[in-house]
């Protein structure tokens, strides 16, 4: 059955894995990865455009669907190797969540909807997915 994910990192981050067509989730790990199926879909917010700043983009970044392949390494240099999956991106155009708090089931009556995404990953309804991607196109 397929999923939906949402994942967190910034802006920038998101703007990497877009162009080399894959994904990273919380700094490298391999579990989160490893809990997605070909064919599930994965949506990226990003809170922030660069890493550890406080520039509050709050918005959708990417939106695609997991590829075929089994979750993998790549060397980043400097010792970093973190696990990946890759990804048939649709779009990477920027969407505020501003703008669809109350009709997302993950935020809609929520004032503390962020509280969850701490964690980098959450599965997110299909209606939710659908909603940001027709946002995004």
């Amino acid at each position: 059955m397929m999923k939906y994910w949402l994942a967190v990192a910034c802006g920038e981050h998101v703007e990497y894995g877009y162009t080399g067509h894959f994904m990273q989730v919380c700094h490298g790990k391999r579990a989160p990865l490893a809990r997605m199926k070909s064919g599930d879909g994965i949506v990226y917010y990003s809170p922030s455009m660069k890493f550890m700043k406080k520039d509050r983009l709050m918005a959708f970044t990417a939106i695609g669907y997991i590829k075929e392949g089994e979750v993998y390494q790549f060397d980043m240099g400097d010792g970093f190797v973190p696990f990946r999956r890759d990804v048939r991106w649709l779009s990477n155009c920027k969407c505020p969540i501003s703008n669809m708090l109350d009709t997302l089931e993950f935020t809609s009556g929520n004032k503390n909807w962020g509280y969850q995404l701490r964690f980098g990953i959450l599965e997110i309804s299909g209606h939710d997915f659908l909603s940001i991607l027709n946002k995004m196109k």
